[in-house]
């Protein structure tokens, strides 16, 4: 069987995976600082150091990179969250603050990332149904953690579960929003304890409701 060639101990896979992430770097830096009218192919390259080629290699236009970013970023989030949960002392409230501070922490120490995540939500039709199918898995998260956490998963879960996990997702980014756009004059910390008042308010209510039912 023959080995994939690899260049000082690097394989081809390994190289463009390097590729990739470097154009995404600039991405990030372009989007974050300059704006969407200025992630041209020519701005990339040359943010990330590569020769044109090797852009057409892993994008086949703006679009695709805007899709590829966001990803990356919502991958990021996704794991961070789920990691402050799991590791978070087993109680709502903990564990509620454990995974909001993760998340917010995960959007405004780099601001960019906030920045290219309002920017790619709202950029094309298709960037849009992406962002309303990310929000739906973020949902689903929360729904299932918090089903998971109060002892309510049975074969058919209430449809309430999801309602809330919606609303409370969808209300914290539009919070978010705010805050970041300077309309909430309120600290980063501030902000966290109100949303975690605001889930555990909601996850408590509910479990109990069903308990009861």
């Amino acid at each position: 069987m023959t080995g994939q060639r690899t260049y000082g101990g690097i394989s081809a896979a390994e190289r463009r995976s390097q590729r990739r992430a470097a154009l995404l770097d600039a991405a990030l830096d372009i989007l974050g600082t300059q704006g969407i009218d200025k992630l041209t192919v020519a701005a990339l390259c040359a943010g990330a150091n590569l020769n044109e080629r090797y852009y057409y290699e892993n994008f086949d236009g703006r679009d695709a990179v805007l899709s590829a970013l966001f990803d990356t970023i919502a991958e990021e989030l996704a794991g961070t969250l789920i990691l402050a949960l799991h590791t978070a002392p087993d109680d709502s409230r903990a564990k509620a603050h454990a995974a909001i501070t993760a998340g917010v922490h995960v959007l405004t120490d780099d601001p960019r990332k906030a920045r290219v995540a309002l920017l790619v939500s709202s950029a094309t039709p298709e960037l849009r149904t992406r962002t309303v199918h990310t929000v739906r898995a973020f949902a689903n998260i929360v729904a299932a953690e918090g089903a998971d956490f109060y002892a309510l998963t049975t074969p058919a879960p209430d449809p309430t579960i999801t309602f809330r996990a919606t609303y409370l997702v969808g209300g914290l980014i539009q919070t978010l929003t705010a805050w970041l756009q300077g309309d909430l004059p309120m600290t980063r910390d501030e902000l966290i304890t109100e949303t975690t008042d605001i889930f555990v308010l909601l996850g408590e209510d509910l479990a109990g409701r069903l308990r009861e039912s």
